[in-house]
């Protein structure tokens, strides 16, 4: 094992395109090291390159965050490169059956769901997160200021999808996304509870409604604005929140 850098590092599921591209960009930006890690490591490396022609110091690295194996793998490389790990943002989402369009939206109605597409869903959205931070764990301790971010989403919300004269009444229920990210919610609370002692701070973010691949670039933020709240999360001071859930505009309700 080497011994730990001072620089800053970050690590970045699901990174090669979208939030957490943008969110390595900025990360960058601000100097950090930026390991971009992707499902497919030549798109990570094309995203890598892209942010080292800028300027920035970033690294690409083969991560599933459903192949355990993969996640292993990645946690050694940091360990022998960097010693440590100062940010991770759980940024790899899914939202279902491919893109989110009309016929995706009907295939998660409750009564009708087909259970194997939940569980799909979910391995990435929260058993996968769980497998990131727990393997991830060790390097997180070795930094001064380790931040931990969740990306979620508004419609996590209990308290937005369940208000009849909200914005999320044109929006059909849903079994498997909406609900894996109001478990990510939940889970985002337990880790900070667990991990509050130890000064590493767990927050959720909801970026907003973004233009990206999941719902056909029909959003009207860019990755940049969405990733903003991550990226504020991702350096807080000490005396920064934690157990929280926040939008670019403040904290929203469980």
């Amino acid at each position: 094992m080497n011994e730990p850098t001072t620089q800053k590092v970050a690590m970045i599921t699901g990174a090669n395109k979208g939030i957490g591209r943008a969110t390595a960009e900025q990360l960058a930006g601000l100097g950090m090291t930026v390991l971009i890690g992707a499902r497919d490591l030549r798109r990570g490396q094309e995203a890598a390159a892209a942010l080292r022609a800028a300027g920035g110091d970033a690294h690409a690295v083969t991560l599933d965050v459903t192949d355990p194996a993969t996640v292993q793998e990645a946690a050694k490389w940091i360990e022998e490169r960097f010693g440590h790990l100062d940010v991770l943002v759980n940024n790899a989402g899914v939202t279902g059956s491919g893109q989110v369009s009309p016929q995706d939206a009907h295939d998660q109605v409750p009564s009708s769901v087909d259970l194997d597409m939940v569980r799909a869903v979910f391995e990435t959205n929260v058993f996968g997160v769980i497998s990131v931070i727990n393997t991830m764990l060790p390097l997180l301790r070795r930094s001064p200021a380790p931040r931990i971010v969740n990306v979620s989403s508004h419609a996590g919300s209990l308290a937005l999808t369940s208000d009849p004269n909200g914005p999320f009444t044109a929006l059909l229920p849903s079994a498997a996304y909406t609900p894996s990210k109001t478990a990510l919610n939940a889970l985002t609370v337990q880790y900070a509870n667990e991990l509050r002692k130890d000064g590493i701070l767990v927050n959720a973010a909801a970026p907003g409604y973004v233009d990206t691949d999941s719902n056909n670039h029909t959003g009207h933020l860019t990755p940049a604005q969405g990733a903003a709240v991550v990226v504020r999360l991702a350096t807080l001071g000490a005396d920064g929140p934690t157990a929280g859930f926040f939008s670019e505009d403040g904290p929203l309700p469980w």
